[in-house]
């Protein structure tokens, strides 16, 4: 998760620390210490795979939605924070996780962007319309197919019907946040030919956008202008 970092927790000595000794952010973080400034823009990132009520092997990188939940509640209540931006690189995961994230930043007062770098694929979908406005770069793609079963599947009609609500419920809302329409979503979704072992659509950068599943292709500066300038607007009510 990317989180900003919290100017009560910096303490003076870890500062000075920091600085006399550049190379002790690289061996902690992998990255070279990046000077502190206060923003009213948060970040969030929705990387590897989402996971939900079942706990993925440790070898997975997963963003695990009971961390998620009560940041975007932090977010909503912090005077501090006037705005926030979504970063997507995801592969998926568990569908109520994700609806679960999605529904929450849909329903956040505080302007948002989203921006899809290299894969919002799956239940990635709709974290990335759930946003006010989202943006995709040219080089991300975004697979779009029907929701699929893991495990134990009972072979009655009631498992048949609880997929196809479900499906629903996913399609509903992307198609409420977002200018595609179902008939188009629906022929991405089962469209065969495209993927090797299943039905689905691929789309890359600008067909995302042509389609009407993305609002815009842009870059990181771009969400962040667009996000300055919502919360500008916002400032001035």
């Amino acid at each position: 998760m990317c989180n900003e970092m919290d100017p009560e927790t910096v303490r003076p000595d870890e500062e000075k620390k920091n600085l006399a000794n550049p190379a002790a952010g690289i061996q902690a973080l992998g990255t070279p210490e990046v000077p502190w400034m206060q923003s009213p823009i948060h970040c969030i990132s929705i990387v590897g795979q989402v996971e939900g009520h079942m706990i993925l092997p440790p070898h997975n990188k997963t963003t695990k939605y009971e961390h998620v939940l009560p940041m975007l509640i932090a977010i909503e209540e912090n005077p501090e924070i006037k705005g926030f931006i979504v970063l997507l690189n995801t592969v998926g995961g568990d569908v109520e996780a994700g609806l679960a994230i999605a529904e929450m930043i849909r329903g956040m007062s505080k302007p948002s962007v989203s921006i899809v770098l290299g894969g919002g694929h799956s239940i990635g979908v709709p974290l990335a319309v759930s946003a006010r406005r989202s943006y995709i770069v040219p080089s991300a793609t975004m697979t779009v197919h029907p929701i699929r079963l893991t495990g134990l599947v009972v072979g009655v009609p009631q498992t048949y019907e609880y997929l196809n609500r479900m499906q629903e419920r996913v399609v509903n809302f992307i198609c409420a946040h977002s200018h595609i329409s179902k008939e188009k979503l629906m022929e991405l979704m089962l469209q065969t030919g495209e993927l090797a072992t299943d039905v689905g659509t691929i789309l890359v950068g600008e067909e995302a956008v042509s389609c009407g599943l993305i609002d815009q292709v842009g870059s990181l500066s771009d969400a962040l202008s667009y996000l300055k300038g919502q919360i500008q607007e916002a400032d001035g009510k």
